[in-house]
C-alpha cells in the first residue's frame, strides 16, 4: 500500500512538475534566473579591437607617404566600422591603420578612402572634427583618466587636448595643451577642395613622442608586453557641391546633417570618451615579421568587465533614485561571487548617496576597483 501511494505521488509531482514547465510565469522566473547580468548593456561589452605593434630600428621619414619599409612589413588593422558597431552600416569609404615603435615614438599610418578630399579649417586648436578629420586616442595607464586625444584633416591641421577624466565626469579638455615634438603629415590622392574630379583619398602619418604622453619626469617608454588602450576614429560629412565649393548638407531644419563616426575599434554609442571601450595596443620588441604574436586577453581585463558593470547599473540606478545602491542584487548580480573564465572571484560594492566604489578580487589575490567616476585602480586586499 506505501509503495501503491508512493507511486501515485510520484506521478502527481511529475504532472505538477510539466504543468510549471509549461506556466508563463514559472518560465519567466527561471529566464530571470539564468538570464546574464550583462542584459541590455551587451553592445558595451563586445571585445575591443587588438593590434600588435612591433619594434623599428628605421624609423619612417614623416611626410605623409606611406612607402616606407617600416610600412611595408607592419600589417594593416581591421577595416574601420561605425561607432556603434553592427547596430549601423558599414562605413562607405574604407579607413585603416598601421602603426610600429622605437624608444622615442609611436609611429602612425592611416589610409583613407575618399572620393572628395576637402579640408578649410587652417588654424591650430580650431575644433578640426567640423571638417572631415583623423583622430587619435590614447591612454596609456588603462585607468580611463589623464588621457589625449590628437586630431588631424587634409591640410594637416592640429588638434590637440588633454583630459583628466571623461566628460561623462563633469569634465572639460585641456585645450591650451600641446602634443610637445608630434610631428604629421598629410598627402592628398588627387586634388584638395577641388569637386571637378575624383580623388583616390588621402593618408597621414604621426610620430608621437613617448615623453609627451608620459605623466611624471620619468619617459615611459614601452617594453616587451606593454598594454595602452588606443582607438581611431574618422569623422565625415555628406557635402553637396554648390558654386563650386563643397559644402555641408543640411537636413529640412537648414542645418548640417549629423556626421558619420568610423572607428576601428566599436564604441557601442556615439560617443568616444569612454577609454573603457578602446583597443588594446600590445608594444612587442620583436621586428615585424620575425616572430608571430599571439594575443589573449588579459585575465584582469576580464575582471574588470564586473566592474564596468556595476558601474554602467550605477548610473542608471542614480538616475532613477538620485542615489547610489548599497546593494549588487539590486543591480542585477544576485550575491558577490562571479566567475570569471571558470575562475571564483568576489565582487565587493560599498555606496554612499553620491559616491561608490567596487573592487574585484580573483584567485591571484589581485584586487581590481573602480569608482562613481570611472577610475581603475589596483587596491589592497577585500576585508
Amino acid at each position: 500500500m506505501i509503495k501503491h501511494y508512493l507511486t501515485l505521488w510520484l506521478v502527481l509531482f511529475a504532472v505538477l512538475a510539466a504543468q510549471a514547465e509549461d506556466n508563463p510565469s514559472a518560465k519567466a522566473k527561471r529566464k530571470a534566473k539564468t538570464a546574464s547580468p550583462f542584459a541590455g548593456l551587451e553592445h558595451l561589452f563586445t571585445e575591443p579591437k587588438h593590434y600588435v605593434t612591433h619594434f623599428t630600428k628605421e624609423a619612417p621619414n614623416i611626410d605623409g607617404h606611406l612607402n616606407d619599409k617600416v610600412w611595408q612589413q607592419a600589417a594593416w588593422t581591421d577595416l574601420f566600422t561605425d561607432i556603434e558597431g553592427d547596430l549601423k552600416p558599414a562605413p562607405t569609404y574604407e579607413t585603416r591603420v598601421k602603426m610600429a615603435w622605437d624608444n622615442e615614438h609611436l609611429y602612425i599610418a592611416a589610409e583613407m578612402k575618399e572620393p572628395h578630399v576637402w579640408a578649410n579649417l587652417t588654424k591650430h586648436d580650431e575644433v578640426v572634427f567640423y571638417d572631415n578629420d583623423f583622430e587619435v586616442f590614447i591612454d596609456p595607464d588603462n585607468d580611463t583618466h589623464q588621457y589625449f586625444e590628437v586630431e588631424v584633416n587634409a591640410l594637416n591641421t592640429i588638434f590637440d587636448l588633454f583630459l583628466s577624466k571623461p566628460y561623462r565626469n563633469n569634465n572639460g579638455a585641456l585645450i591650451a595643451w600641446d602634443l610637445h615634438g608630434l610631428k604629421s603629415a598629410v598627402q592628398v590622392q588627387g586634388t584638395l577642395n577641388d569637386p571637378t574630379d575624383t580623388d583616390e583619398g588621402w593618408t597621414v602619418e604621426m610620430a608621437i613622442p613617448f615623453r609627451s604622453v608620459t605623466l611624471g619626469n620619468v619617459t615611459r617608454v614601452p617594453t616587451e608586453g606593454t598594454l595602452w588602450r588606443i582607438n581611431f576614429s574618422r569623422v565625415q560629412w555628406d557635402v553637396d557641391v554648390v558654386d563650386g565649393k563643397y559644402v555641408k548638407r543640411k537636413g529640412e531644419d537648414g542645418k548640417p546633417l549629423p556626421e558619420y563616426n568610423w572607428v576601428w575599434s566599436p564604441q557601442g554609442v556615439i560617443n568616444m570618451h569612454l577609454p573603457e571601450r578602446w583597443g588594446y595596443l600590445y608594444f612587442s620588441q620583436q621586428p615585424s615579421g620575425e616572430q608571430s604574436i599571439n594575443f589573449t586577453m588579459p585575465y584582469a581585463e576580464m575582471q574588470k568587465q564586473y566592474l564596468w558593470l556595476v558601474y554602467y547599473r550605477q548610473k542608471e540606478y542614480f538616475g532613477k533614485h538620485g542615489r547610489y545602491s548599497k546593494s549588487l542584487k539590486e543591480l542585477g548580480l544576485k550575491n558577490g561571487k562571479v566567475e570569471v573564465e571558470g575562475k571564483a572571484n568576489q565582487l565587493k560594492l560599498e555606496a554612499g548617496t553620491l559616491q561608490f566604489m567596487a573592487a574585484i578580487q580573483g584567485p591571484d589575490g589581485k584586487v581590481w576597483s573602480i569608482n562613481e567616476n570611472g577610475f581603475v585602480q589596483t587596491i589592497k586586499g577585500l576585508q
